[in-house]
């Protein structure tokens, strides 16, 4: 053995040296083990905190996926469901999301009520990529047809190839029946109120007509009155007039046997038959009574238009309506006539037809007359007034006429049949016409151009309520802007 030194081996020394250095690989060594098992111990630690949360978010996923208030869906391109949730089912009305998936293996035929439905909810995805708020009705697994909406969209791959469709389906049905509901309510609201507004625009017109009715009522008691009290002492003076004439006559032919006779009266006679201009008064006495005779021939037409057009007959009975019409025109009469040069006269040209007597309310009709009549003079004033003072006072006014045209049409005693036919009375002016808006208005209650308090827009809505519900026939109106009026009322025979 080799000693050193201080008397200690070599081997010893070598042996020391060599434990010491283990013993500190040792204490690193345990060191890093340590470490390393804390860090084994961290990541553990961290394995099931990821562990954890990933089951979490499993459970909240599932739960998400199994019990939201939303069917969520997948489905393959050729309309096949291969993924759905357990409310989807439920709206669908299968027991569980594994029985839908067996069953309902075409969404087009066997889902949508409507095929075409799933056809264009295809072309919506493959356009937009994406569809919002697709509502459609679907069958129920019972058969009961129920309202979705669907919002969806296309899932590709990395290449952009198509893998499937997913999205969400909300059951809407409540709501579409609250609309349904709503709308069923709205629209009985909008009824009941037109027919309110009907039932209020009837009973104006019936207010209208029954004021209507008390005014030419009154004013046919009136007029019959009036007529009444004329006709008498008109009759005694006509009836007087014939013989006065038969006398004048004697007296006359009594007076030239005298101066046959007596050629050369007394002085005192001679003078007074000059002072007398005797033979002009023999000349004009004749005359005075023909003119005499011709006003109260006049008088007594215009009593019996009078007592005519105040007819108060409530009772359909056999009239002429020329003698209604006559009637009319003579008490317009002094509208007829001119009045100074930039107001000429309205010609009226009469038209008749050979007329049958026809069951009416001649009162009512004679009110018709009235109205159209008066419409055309206050058609024909109004374009001469314009006309004139447009000109600087020029231009002489246009001639105003008024035809008045009467027919039968549809009778079948030309073609053998048994039909009566329809009385047409046509009322024309040539006045300025009216514009297609107007016309189609002229017949409301209240609808006037007339100027405020010239109009009460009550005359032709009066004449279409007598002429279609009081006798059954028609009011027609024809005109276009410079081409004049025509109205024309047809009579049932």
């Amino acid at each position: 053995m080799f000693l050193g030194r201080n008397g200690v081996s070599a081997s010893s020394t070598y042996w020391a040296e060599r434990y010491e250095k283990i013993h500190k690989n040792l204490v690193k060594r345990t060191k890093q083990l340590r470490r390393a098992k804390q860090e084994l111990t961290n990541r553990v630690a961290e394995r099931k905190l990821v562990e954890e949360t990933l089951r979490q978010a499993e459970q909240r996923y599932c739960s998400l996926f199994e019990n939201p208030v939303v069917g969520i869906f997948q489905t393959t391109p050729s309309g096949r469901y291969q993924a759905c949730n357990q409310t989807l089912a439920r709206i669908y009305g299968y027991q569980s999301a594994e029985q839908l998936l067996e069953n309902l293996t075409d969404i087009g035929r066997q889902l949508y009520v409507d095929s075409e439905r799933r056809c264009e909810f295809i072309e919506r995805l493959h356009s937009c990529d994406s569809v919002s708020e697709f509502e459609s009705q679907v069958y129920r697994r019972d058969g009961g047809i129920i309202w979705i909406s669907e919002d969806a969209w296309a899932v590709c791959d990395e290449d952009g190839m198509l893998l499937h469709y997913e999205g969400f389906v909300t059951d809407i049905t409540k709501r579409k029946l609250a609309e349904e509901a709503l709308q069923k309510s709205e629209a009985q609201v909008r009824s009941q109120s037109k027919e309110l507004e009907l039932a209020l625009n009837k009973l104006q017109r019936t207010q209208i007509q029954l004021i209507q009715n008390e005014k030419m009522s009154t004013l046919g008691q009136l007029l019959a009155s009036i007529a009444h009290e004329i006709k008498n002492p008109v009759n005694f003076v006509c009836n007087n007039l014939i013989p006065a004439s038969q006398y004048a006559q004697d007296l006359l032919a009594l007076l030239a046997l005298y101066a046959k006779y007596y050629p050369q009266p007394a002085p005192e006679i001679q003078n007074y038959a000059e002072a007398i201009e005797l033979d002009f008064l023999i000349k004009d006495f004749s005359k005075i009574l023909s003119s005499m005779q011709m006003g109260t021939d006049r008088i007594r037409q215009i009593v019996q238009s009078l007592q005519n057009f105040s007819r108060l007959d409530e009772v359909i009975t056999l009239a002429d309506l020329h003698e209604g019409i006559d009637s009319t025109l003579l008490i317009l009469h002094n509208r007829l006539k001119a009045k100074g040069d930039n107001k000429p006269g309205i010609t009226v040209i009469k038209e008749y037809g050979d007329l049958p007597l026809v069951e009416c309310y001649p009162g009512l009709l004679n009110q018709v007359f009235m109205n159209l009549l008066c419409n055309a003079i206050d058609a024909l004033e109004e374009l001469n007034v314009e006309r004139f003072e447009s000109s600087g006072n020029n231009m002489p006014p246009l001639t105003p006429c008024i035809w008045i045209r009467t027919e039968v049409v549809g009778s079948g005693l030309n073609d053998g049949t048994n039909s009566a036919g329809l009385v047409v009375v046509r009322i024309i002016d040539n006045g300025f016409g009216m514009t297609e808006e107007i016309r189609k208005q002229i017949f409301e209650p209240f609808f006037t151009t007339k100027p405020t308090g010239k109009g009460t827009g009550l005359g032709l809505s009066i004449s279409y309520q007598i002429v279609v519900e009081k006798h059954g026939g028609q009011l027609r109106c024809i005109s276009a802007p410079e081409q004049g009026t025509e109205f024309a009322l047809e009579l049932p025979i």
